[in-house]
């Protein structure tokens, strides 16, 4: 059955359209930026911007940032919420349930495909934003003298293999983050038979969730917010990493995934799929 979806996902042209759009806004960026070689001042625009300019190595983190707020929130909402909506909705739920297949054993496939979906998302946008950064703009001087050092937006030296240890979790931290929305999508998929109803309700969770955030009166939930913790990742990229940040994130995506697959599961057991 997980093989099956892993299949079904990747043959999918919305699947490739999303993750082509993914990359294509890094690509954009990264034009615009060797064209007029005019970076946006510390503290100014996406995490890491400023910095591309002198070392193309650190454009992943700087591409990541960029798809982070709105592209891939809505890439995996419209992956997610189409995960059984879409069946219902073409009349094949009922068929899938017909083979001695278990519920839950079908809610967890479609989880790992969102999960795949969501990795290769990140991934993909994390190799093409290196080529097309390196390709820009270069090495950095560091590597043209031989010491091979990175200055990170903190500051910090790292050396190539720091930096891609500190990307390579930055990949598994934001792919975890948007599980919880890929998790958040089933939910609402079984509550309807509209994949766009599914999405636009993911979507709300994601906008709620920002528009609280710099509230005063939501300071006793801030921390539970499934948004508040998305940038964490930047901390990873400091000499010494401070993780005290992402581990309290992966803590409160966990728990996201563990409600919203539990409540994808409790409604879906009990959901009349033969009309």
């Amino acid at each position: 059955m997980i093989a099956t979806e892993l299949v079904l996902m990747l043959r999918r042209r919305r699947v490739w359209l999303c993750w082509a759009l993914l990359c294509l806004l890094p690509t954009v960026v990264a034009v615009l930026l060797a064209t007029t070689r005019l970076a946006p001042p510390p503290g100014r625009g996406g995490a890491f911007l400023s910095a591309v300019l002198s070392d193309g190595q650190l454009f992943p983190a700087a591409a990541l940032a960029l798809v982070l707020p709105v592209f891939l929130p809505i890439t995996v909402a419209i992956v997610s919420g189409d995960a059984v909506a879409g069946e219902a909705a073409a009349g094949t739920l009922r068929y899938l349930l017909v083979r001695p297949v278990g519920r839950l054993k079908l809610l967890v496939a479609k989880l790992v495909s969102v999960a795949a979906f969501t990795l290769l998302a990140v991934l993909l946008v994390t190799v093409t934003s290196y080529v097309v950064g390196v390709l820009a703009f270069g090495f950095g001087p560091g590597a043209e003298l031989g010491g091979g050092g990175i200055t990170s937006l903190s500051g910090a030296t790292l050396t190539p293999l720091q930096l891609a240890g500190r990307t390579a979790g930055t990949v598994g931290y934001l792919a975890l983050c948007m599980l919880t929305l890929g998790a958040v999508g089933i939910f609402f998929s079984t509550l309807t038979d509209s994949p766009l109803a599914a999405a636009l309700g993911v979507l709300a969770v994601v906008v709620t969730s920002a528009a609280l955030q710099p509230l005063d009166a939501a300071e006793a939930v801030r921390t539970f917010l499934p948004t508040q913790h998305w940038l964490a990742w930047i901390d990873l990229f400091r000499d010494p990493p401070l993780l005290d940040a992402v581990r309290t994130g992966v803590e409160v995506q966990l728990g996201w995934i563990l409600v919203a697959f539990g409540a994808a599961w409790a409604n879906f057991t009990t959901k009349d799929v033969t009309s």
